[in-house]
């Protein structure tokens, strides 16, 4: 069996594939074949080591995978052989409130990942997939799309007739607009291309803000919202871009504060949430209970997930250069095994 794994001790090769033999099954263990594997940017800040917490070496890339359930423990009692799964980002957060138990073992940094032609987890820490949704497709809902579900809905508590502002055409920002327009909500999305604002136009954006000629791009947000601003703010960006997200909230809106695309270091006051008591959600993916209401919606409403572009299992590492230069539109996937 072959596995790709990180060397943050080694610069000149952060990633390497090597082979492995995967360890005997623990009770309520279960085997997966790994049929598909998607990109995120967390997996970016891994590869470069300089991700949140220090990675080993040795330690296996990617949260997001979908597959074939091949073997099973003693004691597992909700997967069989045969059953088509995908990989849960927390595997120990199950539901509820999450404390600091929950999120620890992450995959891909804290715990091994995906990036495998075998996998092994608890039963506990993958979902049962309908059958409305392929392996590729799977493989790009346990980050990008969970985090765009729990922003609006859990977090957001999104209503029919809001207004949502999207940041950028990555992964979580497409997800969300399509969650959005599945549930009757109004999107403005900000891009720095307008080709791509034009394509998620076509999937159903009301607005599109290209971020390069409209720099100052919350008025225009003010502008489109009648002076109200966003109820609901997916805030990709980071530091560089809250402030500006904290300008075009609505009053007792609510900011989902996800990403870090334009560094660690900003200028936002959160004094500004004062006056329009507003609020910024911290939001880490999500747990297994909210990964099955989305998988239900998912399911209902046909959504398809946006694909850019498809690697081989042998070329993950241009995958990963595809991701970091911003080309893409969607979710970036490695086919591993047929």
């Amino acid at each position: 069996m072959q596995r790709y794994e990180l060397r943050p001790s080694t610069p000149d090769a952060p990633l390497q594939l090597t082979s492995f033999d995967p360890a005997p099954l623990g009770d309520t263990e279960v085997a997966v074949a790994i049929k598909a594997v998607s990109l995120n940017y967390r997996d970016l800040l891994a590869v470069r080591n300089t991700y949140f917490s220090p990675i080993p070496d040795g330690r296996v890339p990617c949260s997001d995978g979908a597959g074939e359930v091949v073997a099973v423990g003693s004691k597992v009692s909700h997967l069989k052989v045969g059953d088509r799964v995908a990989t849960l980002f927390f595997p120990h957060w199950q539901a509820g409130r999450a404390d600091n138990c929950h999120i620890a073992g992450a995959r891909g940094a804290e715990s091994d990942g995906a990036l495998c032609e075998r996998f092994i987890s608890d039963e506990s820490g993958l979902i049962k997939l309908p059958d409305s949704v392929g392996y590729q497709a799977a493989a790009t809902l346990p980050c990008a799309a969970l985090t765009a579900w729990n922003a609006l809905f859990e977090a957001g508590d999104l209503k029919p007739g809001q207004t949502v502002l999207l940041l950028g055409t990555g992964g979580v920002s497409i997800f969300a607009l399509q969650f959005a327009k599945a549930a009757g909500a109004t999107v403005i999305i900000t891009s720095s291309d307008d080709a791509k604002l034009a394509r998620a136009k076509q999937m159903g954006a009301d607005h599109g803000i290209n971020y390069k000629t409209h720099p100052e791009w919350q008025e225009e947000v003010r502008r489109l919202t009648n002076g109200l601003g966003a109820d609901v703010i997916v805030e990709v960006g980071g530091p560089g871009t809250l402030e500006r997200s904290l300008a075009c909230v609505r009053t007792s809106g609510r900011i989902a504060y996800i990403g870090v695309l334009t560094g660690l270091a900003g200028q936002a006051n959160p004094v500004m949430l004062i006056p329009t008591m507003a609020s910024i959600d911290g939001i880490f993916v999500g747990n297994r209970a909210m990964f099955g209401r989305m998988l239900a919606a998912i399911d209902h409403h046909g959504i398809q997930p946006v694909v850019d572009r498809v690697f081989s299992f042998a070329e993950a590492p241009a995958a990963l250069k595809h991701l970091e230069s911003g080309a893409h539109f969607g979710k970036i996937v490695i086919e591993v095994g047929k």
